[in-house]
């Protein structure tokens, strides 16, 4: 079932999700509204309170970064070994924790399903190591680079209350205020069901 994406602004965004046991009520069905729902909006990964769900959840699919489009050149972006990696990336965290983040800063060009139309350049840590559980509540304790932990440390921040938003300079918010108001009250269109707080 597609699910509606909640749009900025709406508080369940700012709570710090909560985490949750095996027994979360139709936890399998929500994971699979979710793949379904991050697949119909073209989405590469898609946090519980994107949905609504105020726990400590987040999907992960990295295909989309390996699709051609139009105007893109996947050859140049990424290497074999890379564009195999993120053709066959699919996870599920539960509970997740990121422990460390190092390495030299760098920048890369983010969206955020929540923020339709909006894309903003975001510096993060390359290497991260996170602690999590699966679907099945099996446990790791894993290391990962590049797009891979960006994407993670995107979601991650979902279940911390953050938006990538949160994450560039106070003058690009005062530039995008008026945008992201328009959000809120729905002024917008896009290719997926939302839900709009202010609408």
């Amino acid at each position: 079932m597609i699910l509606p994406i909640i749009a900025y602004g709406d508080p369940v965004l700012r709570k710090v999700g909560t985490e949750i046991t095996n027994e979360y009520p139709e936890l399998h069905d929500l994971i699979t509204n979710m793949f379904e729902t991050m697949h119909t909006a073209l989405g590469v990964g898609i946090a519980a309170p994107q949905v609504g769900k105020s726990i400590r959840l987040f999907i992960i699919e990295t295909k989309p970064f390996t699709e051609k489009g139009e105007n893109d050149d996947e050859d140049d972006q990424f290497s074999a070994e890379e564009h195999n990696l993120l053709s066959n990336f699919k996870k599920v965290f539960i509970n997740a924790k990121i422990l460390e983040e190092e390495g030299k800063e760098w920048v890369f060009n983010e969206g955020c399903l929540s923020i339709p139309k909006i894309r903003e350049d975001v510096i993060r840590k390359p290497k991260i190591r996170i602690q999590y559980l699966d679907q099945n509540f099996n446990f790791f304790d894993e290391t990962y680079e590049g797009i891979i932990a960006r994407v993670i440390q995107h979601e991650y921040d979902h279940i911390e209350g953050k938006l990538f938003t949160d994450k560039i300079s106070p003058l690009r918010r005062r530039l995008l205020q008026g945008k992201l108001t328009d959000i809120s009250k729905g002024k917008i269109k896009t290719g997926y069901k939302m839900r709009f707080p202010n609408k």
